[in-house]
């Protein structure tokens, strides 16, 4: 349990700066208004918007909100912190949360643009899997950037992890097909693709991403598949057009946001998931290895709010 409470209190601190941004405003509307009114919604709804939670994500919210108010009778605006807490994580909640490439052989293909701390995810993913047991191999296939390529294979020293890599501009698929080999030769529980997303060359990408899943599903066809898209939390609803984008051109599975300590715009995890419909599976809030952990829409919300076991005053 300590792990875990470590990093709540990780994830209480990196969200100080969004909890400054949405909350302290939301606390003040529960203490300053003295009737439930239409002036009490658009105050909330304004502060949600600027946490970066976006239009459609609030409207549904206060939405919400408003009808648990009406059916529960209740007239005091300072009673209303845990019911709208509720209404985020109802946006949030996706049915259950799958991680079941955990318990399969797997290929995960992860996607991203520069910068978003793709690689690094890729890495520290490995590491996690690896000490939970897991034989893993990790497949270079960013192949236009040999930063990306130095960068995962120093990862996967510091996580003693098989990497499959070929020299700067090879065929990404052709490092795919490599890596496939190696983790059925090696019985490998897991294999993970750090693969390129170029998204202002599209029709590269989605042809690319193409011919790596043929690969995959001719060469590998009972792996379970998961195609993770990396996204930044600090860049905000810049994060929701990129993976719009990436749902157009790949079977998008799932969500890992990084870089949620230094931002104010944390509220885009509630975005991304209540918008596109697709879960968050890891977030990131910080270097080290243990900083990228799987999400929790209740623990986030909690340390969004800082609600910790007891009711603070």
């Amino acid at each position: 349990m300590g792990e875990k409470k470590g990093f709540f209190g990780k994830l209480v601190a990196g969200l100080q700066k969004t909890r400054d941004n949405i909350i302290s405003g939301v606390d003040s509307i529960f203490s300053g208004f003295s009737a439930i009114d239409d002036e009490f919604y658009e105050e909330i709804e304004e502060i949600l918007i600027m946490g970066d939670l976006g239009i459609q994500t609030t409207m549904s919210i206060v939405e919400d909100l408003r009808k648990k108010i009406k059916e529960k009778n209740i007239k005091d605006p300072s009673e209303c912190k845990q019911l709208l807490m509720d209404s985020i994580i109802e946006q949030m909640d996706l049915g259950e949360n799958a991680y079941e490439f955990e318990n399969r052989k797997s290929v995960l293909l992860v996607i991203g643009v520069n910068g978003v701390g793709k690689t690094t995810s890729v890495g520290k993913l490995a590491g996690q899997m690896k000490d939970e047991g897991k034989k893993v191999i990790v497949a270079a296939a960013d192949t236009f950037r040999a930063a990306a390529i130095e960068q995962l294979t120093e990862w996967s020293i510091r996580a003693k992890v098989d990497i499959i890599a070929q020299q700067e501009g090879s065929d990404p698929a052709a490092v795919v097909f490599d890596a496939v080999a190696a983790a059925k030769s090696r019985n490998a529980d897991l294999l993970i693709c750090d693969t390129a997303g170029r998204l202002h060359n599209k029709k590269n990408l989605m042809e690319e991403l193409k011919k790596i899943n043929r690969i995959i599903d001719k060469e590998y066809p009972d792996a379970y598949r998961e195609t993770l898209v990396v996204l930044d939390g600090t860049t905000g609803q810049n994060a929701l057009v990129q993976a719009k984008q990436f749902m157009e051109v790949a079977d998008v599975t799932g969500i890992i946001l990084t870089k949620l300590d230094g931002t104010a715009k944390g509220g885009i995890a509630v975005a991304i998931q209540s918008e596109l419909g697709i879960p968050v599976k890891y977030i990131g809030i910080g270097e080290k290895i243990d900083d990228l952990q799987k999400f929790n829409a209740k623990e986030f919300v909690d340390a969004l709010f800082h609600v910790e076991d007891k009711t603070e005053v």
